[in-house]
This record gives structure tokens, C-alpha cells and sequence, in this order.
């Protein structure tokens, strides 16, 4: 069972503090603001972010419940924000990490409000509904990239469109179904017309335009990220929107509406 929370995302609904000794220090109410969590207590405390490491949640999943102890609760260096914060997440019966190593080795994660859907969007919630995302996974690792999905962008348009862009693009799903065609440890160059990730592989000629990436997934395929896992023309059979246009770069993926477009090898 905790080797299963490992590899998938733990959906929180109900959580109560392992130190509640008394009915003053019984948690009543546990959200997400942004990256750190918001408890509220019986007593009408209410504890936020870094307040609450050394914390003892116990969440309940498929009916188990599973104690988790906060640990660390530190900036995200690769943040340039000051947002995100990563949460040293340990289960507390054995001080194991709860989350594998992303690339820079960190085994961290935090909460996002909404809840994944199957096909791996992120979807509002009720009130106190989050999910607890490891740094390691696309969900993670989208919020660090900069596109969090709680902010709305002067226009008024939520920035969860390009989270949810950006996860599409990091599994490769390029159909939007969920399913992800590529393969742990490929290097791709993300970027947008925000400027939040700029292109840095535009001068390497072993990079070229991949595909431009909405939150219903591909707008259009130059190449196949992993050719092992599908062919073009086999991602074309089986998502047959693919097949146009016939030419795909990065103006006829803007002009099909892509948020996000990615090089790779």
C-alpha cells in the first residue's frame, strides 16, 4: 500500500492533526492556498505554510487511513516567484520520503486545490478538496516550470489552461486522453508566448519543433518525442485530428491555438 502512494497522486478529502490532544487542537478544516496548506482548528486557530512543519495529517485513501508528517517546508529554488513552496513529505510510521526523486533530486511535494481528473486535468474542487502532488510527476513538475493554475492572468484567463497545456506536453499526450506516449528521462525545451519559459535549445540542431499543446492536447506534430513508443503516422491513425495541417511549426500551431510548444531530439 505505501509503495502504491509512491507512483500515484493522493486525493486528501479528510484529514484530521495526529497532536490533537485536546478538542482545541482538533483540525476542522484542511485547504490548499496555492502550494502550502491552510488549517483550521476546532478552536478557531488557523496555521498556514511553514507553520504547520512537524505536522501529523492522517489522509484517507480508498479508505485507509495513511499518516503523513510535514517535515521541511522549503522555497522551490528553481522558482522564481517565491510561490511555490516544496514539502518534505514523510510517512510517519517508517520517516520514508513519500515522493520518488524528480531530476534534481528532490523528494518533495505539495498540495494543489481541485482534484486530477483520469485524463490528468486539474479540475476545481469543493471546499478543503486537493490533491498531494509530488515534484517528480507532470503535475509537479508544471507548477515548478511557473504555470500555476491558481493565478489568473491579467485578461482574465486562468492560468490552469497552460498547467494543464504544460502536462499534456510533459507526458506527451498528444491525443489528450490521457494516455502519455513518452519516456522517463526525455529532454525537452518548453516554451510560450508569456515568456515564462523561453526556448533555450534554438541555436542546438539536434533539437526541432515538436508540437504546440492546448489542454485538450496537441494542436499539431512535427515529430514523435520516443518513434519506439509511436510512430507519426501511427499517432495520426490513432488521433486522426493530427493528420492536420500536414506541415506542423510553431506559426501553424500558435494559429491553432496552442498555449505552449516544445523542441526535442
Amino acid at each position: 500500500m505505501l509503495r502504491s502512494l509512491l507512483l500515484v497522486l493522493l486525493s486528501a478529502f479528510v484529514a484530521s492533526s495526529a497532536a490533537a490532544g485536546s478538542e482545541a487542537a482538533r483540525l476542522v478544516r484542511l485547504e490548499a492556498i496555492g502550494t502550502v496548506f491552510r488549517a483550521t482548528f476546532a478552536d478557531g486557530s488557523v496555521k498556514q505554510g511553514r507553520e504547520l512543519v512537524d505536522t501529523v495529517l492522517v489522509f484517507v485513501k480508498s479508505g485507509v487511513p495513511v499518516r503523513v508528517r510535514i517535515a521541511a517546508i522549503d522555497p522551490d529554488p528553481m522558482d522564481k516567484t517565491g510561490l511555490v513552496f516544496l514539502h518534505d513529505f514523510r510517512i510517519a510510521d517508517s520517516g520514508e520520503p513519500l515522493c520518488d526523486a524528480a531530476p534534481d533530486g528532490q523528494r518533495t511535494g505539495f498540495p494543489l486545490s481541485g482534484h486530477a481528473t483520469a485524463d490528468n486535468r486539474l479540475v476545481a474542487g469543493g471546499l478543503g478538496e486537493f490533491e498531494l502532488i509530488c515534484a517528480a510527476g507532470a503535475l509537479g513538475k508544471c507548477v515548478r516550470f511557473g504555470y500555476h493554475p491558481w493565478e489568473t492572468r491579467p485578461d482574465g484567463r486562468s492560468m490552469r489552461d497552460y498547467y494543464d497545456a504544460c502536462v499534456r506536453m510533459v507526458r506527451g499526450d498528444y491525443c489528450g486522453d490521457g494516455h502519455g506516449w513518452t519516456r522517463t528521462g526525455m529532454t525537452i525545451d518548453l516554451y510560450d508566448d508569456l515568456g515564462i519559459q523561453v526556448s533555450e535549445s534554438s541555436n542546438d540542431a539536434s533539437f526541432s519543433f515538436e508540437a504546440g499543446w492546448t489542454p485538450a492536447g496537441a494542436v499539431c506534430v512535427s515529430h514523435t518525442r520516443v518513434p519506439e513508443n509511436v510512430t507519426l503516422e501511427r499517432l495520426k491513425s490513432v488521433c486522426p485530428r493530427l493528420a492536420r495541417p500536414e506541415q506542423c511549426d510553431e506559426a501553424a500551431a500558435r494559429s491553432g491555438g496552442a498555449l505552449l510548444y516544445n523542441r526535442s531530439r
